[in-house]
């Protein structure tokens, strides 16, 4: 069984009081997965969002979640439209929140119904969606319910609105680690010790998640002891000791010629690989550390995915590196030269080949796991970067219905249809964003930006200096606002 993530479910451990309940990490459903009625009540709130109907949205939604709770997507589309609903609602005084009554009610259900007590709090949380208990104790329900990315999802939502609340950046922690993701648990406690450096908790479950993460990348959680994946109990004491040295010159090339005699004993060892390309790496041969990474993957047959992201890693370090000595040769040498041309068109190689890097990358992600839409949204990206507007529309069209990725891809096909030169499409798709927020946030300022641009191209000169004049109120330093604003008025002086 699979998670939305692509990680197989396995069981994990939630402490309560002095108990352990073993529960399983069940895999949420996908919208290939809905049955007909509900893929046709899916796409009808799809297209409601998109027409601004968000009431109507997310009495459709609340429809499908009744019948598959575990549709991941449809819950975060839910909290998305709830969210819109409630920054455009009109406040009133004499509003009076029933929450905590009904919050009573569903934490007595979380023991006794815990999939009856999602429901009653997705009512609570369709009025207040950044309710903080009400996420809280939707966490707990749906863990005891055995859908950990759905309490996953409920402390997200909270972080979504404060990013710097540590009590929830904890429990995210401690559910990652329950859910066995030392990566993603690595991460939340480095978010941690972002905000305060001091926390020695967060430090020390940091490096666990850590270390943790890379005994399971290298197998040794099925051994004993790391030892006993090395049959030369020598052997493993010299790795032990070279991995904690920095080694540079002579050192390091005899390091990498007792590794690799090692090597030519038990080719199929994958710690002897991975220490020739990291000492390989050291020794900034980068060349023959990809080659060595790429080895150890495929001797793990791609199973190790720290080792196929390490391969990749390099190649793209070195390509950096390439580019960035072709953009200074060309910033310091004579533009007229033959050798400046050729230059030039090595750079235009390799940027090209580091595009070709990006795609190949986000390609094979989506293939892995082609519902994620985050990743649609990220391919999208890439192709819009590189210059593929047409295989960008595709990517970004469907990226479209992942809530969190919405207006970024908006913004972006907004700017594909641009590059096409379908400048209607342009406006539209990026009216339509601006629309869907409320504040000038930074998100906000680029679409309306943009939108600027294509109303000029457009030669619509009073709607683009009207989009302008929207961020230069909030935002006097805005690209080059202050600029298009100010010269605008300087047109319309008489004698000027």
């Amino acid at each position: 069984m699979t998670s939305c993530n692509g990680r197989a479910a396995q069981p994990f451990v939630v402490t309560r009081g002095d108990d352990e309940i073993i529960l399983n990490s069940m895999a949420v459903k996908t919208e290939k997965e809905l049955s007909e009625t509900q893929r046709s009540l899916w796409l009808k709130a799809v297209s409601a969002i998109e027409l601004r109907n968000v009431g109507y949205a997310i009495s459709l939604l609340q429809e499908i979640l009744k019948q598959e709770p575990e549709f991941l997507t449809g819950r975060q589309l839910l909290r998305r439209a709830e969210v819109t609903k409630t920054k455009s609602a009109k406040k009133s005084f004499f509003n009076i929140s029933m929450a905590p009554i009904a919050l009573m009610r569903a934490q007595r259900e979380v023991k006794k119904d815990p999939k009856r007590a999602v429901e009653m709090l997705e009512k609570i949380l369709e009025k207040e969606p950044y309710n903080r208990q009400a996420n809280l104790v939707l966490k707990d329900a749906a863990v005891a319910a055995g859908w950990p990315e759905i309490g996953v999802f409920a402390l997200r939502t909270l972080l979504e609105e404060n990013s710097r609340d540590v009590k929830v950046l904890h429990e995210l922690g401690r559910l990652y680690h329950q859910l066995g993701d030392s990566d993603q648990e690595e991460e939340i406690y480095n978010q941690i010790t972002a905000i305060n450096p001091l926390e020695a908790e967060a430090l020390r479950l940091g490096k666990d998640a850590s270390a943790h993460g890379s005994m399971k990348r290298g197998g040794w959680t099925q051994a004993e002891s790391y030892r006993d994946l090395i049959k030369d109990k020598e052997a493993a004491i010299s790795l032990e000791q070279q991995s904690r040295m920095h080694l540079t010159g002579e050192s390091l090339d005899q390091q990498i010629a007792e590794a690799y005699t090692l090597h030519q004993v038990e080719p199929a060892n994958v710690d002897l690989a991975r220490r020739l390309g990291a000492l390989n790496e050291q020794k900034e041969d980068f060349e023959a550390a990809i080659g060595w990474y790429q080895y150890a993957a495929d001797l793990t047959k791609g199973a190790d995915a720290g080792l196929v992201r390490k391969a990749s890693d390099l190649k793209m370090k070195s390509l950096e590196r390439e580019i960035a000595a072709y953009e200074e040769f060309l910033s310091t040498h004579d533009a007229a030269t033959e050798l400046h041309a050729r230059r030039s068109e090595q750079l235009k190689a390799a940027k090209g080949k580091r595009a070709e890097i990006l795609i190949d990358d986000a390609r094979e992600r989506v293939a892995r796991n082609p519902t994620d839409l985050q990743l649609r949204f990220e391919l999208g990206e890439i192709l819009f970067n590189a210059g593929q507007f047409r295989e960008a529309v595709a990517e970004l069209q469907r990226a479209r219905q992942n809530p969190h990725a919405r207006l970024k891809a908006m913004n972006l096909l907004g700017c594909c249809y641009s590059e096409l030169e379908m400048l209607d499409l342009a406006v539209k798709q990026l009216a339509e964003a601006s629309n869907e927020i409320l504040s000038m946030d930074a998100t906000k300022k680029e679409i309306v930006y943009n939108l600027g641009l294509v109303y000029e191209r457009m030669g619509d000169q009073e709607k683009s200096i009207a989009c302008m004049k929207q961020i230069y109120e909030v935002d006097y330093g805005y690209k080059d606002v202050a600029k298009r604003v100010e010269s605008s008025y300087a047109r319309n002086v008489p004698g000027a």
